[in-house]
């Protein structure tokens, strides 16, 4: 009986230990701050780049502040303008050739105009739509990769510490991909600056087991745009006009007149 008995505590306590562990997990995830996308290797990456990556989130003005913020405008590299609609996924997109692209990018709809003049032929404009995604895919992780750290496909590694080329020492995490984007074969480098935990530097590598990158860029020249913190410069060339907005009118992404926009509290 007394075996019985101990047999029994013994496994009570088992049971509530395993229980209070689990609710600590559980309170941990939900009190995250900064929550992984649905997707995200959680497994596969290091906890010490997870916890850089939520510092960068945190320097670069919070997981609640980006989810808050709606429209993005920006040039890229002086040619191509676009206004992206977060919540929605309208995109507009003003080519340097004339070509006007109106798109949500998670349905594949739109419209595509060329000097004002409305596409009608069914497959041209899907072409034109698929075209659509594949800039903005590009052209808003150009901007905005500091805050897709924990995306859905992403591994995030802990590469230890590095200096940059302008010799600051950072911590350095690697990002590599699966089953996500156009081109899931890249391998990405960023350094994260020791002081500030913005994310100074990448290196690009066309495919994940290249032992030299593509391109070395520098982020530089970081501002506050609403709420958040958004680099423009690459070295040289980058991201121009960038803006942020509360509201925009509906037909910023239905119309091809292209909306004189200023930024936010100025006239």
């Amino acid at each position: 009986m007394k075996r019985f008995l101990s047999y029994f505590f013994s496994l009570a306590i088992a049971i509530l230990v395993f229980s209070c562990e689990q609710a600590a997990q559980n309170n941990n995830e939900s009190s995250d701050p900064n929550p992984a996308a649905e997707g995200f290797n959680l497994e596969g990456s290091d906890q010490s780049a997870i916890l850089v990556a939520n510092e960068v989130m945190e320097a670069m003005g919070g997981r609640e502040a980006w989810d808050n913020t709606r429209y993005l405008c920006w040039k890229f590299f002086g040619r191509d303008a676009l206004v992206w609609d977060k919540w929605t996924g309208n995109v507009r997109i003003d080519r340097p050739n004339g070509t006007t692209l109106l798109t949500n990018i998670h349905e594949g709809t739109g419209k595509a105009f060329v000097n004002g003049t409305e596409i009608t032929e069914a497959d041209s404009v899907a072409g034109y739509m698929e075209t659509a995604k594949r800039i903005w895919i590009n052209h808003s992780y150009w901007l905005v990769m500091p805050y897709k750290l924990k995306d859905s496909g992403v591994t995030l590694k802990a590469m230890g510490e590095d200096t940059t080329q302008d010799g600051k020492m950072c911590d350095k995490l690697m990002m590599t991909f699966e089953a996500v984007g156009v081109t899931p074969q890249n391998k990405y480098e960023v350094w994260v600056d020791k002081e500030s935990r913005l994310i100074t530097q990448w290196a690009h590598y066309r495919n994940a087991d290249d032992t030299e990158p593509r391109f070395i860029n520098p982020w530089k020249d970081y501002q506050k745009h609403g709420e958040i913190m958004l680099s423009g410069d690459r070295g040289g060339r980058g991201m121009e006009d960038i803006m942020v907005f509360d509201e925009l009118p509906e037909s910023v992404f239905t119309s091809v007149e292209k909306p004189e926009l200023t930024p936010q509290g100025t006239e």
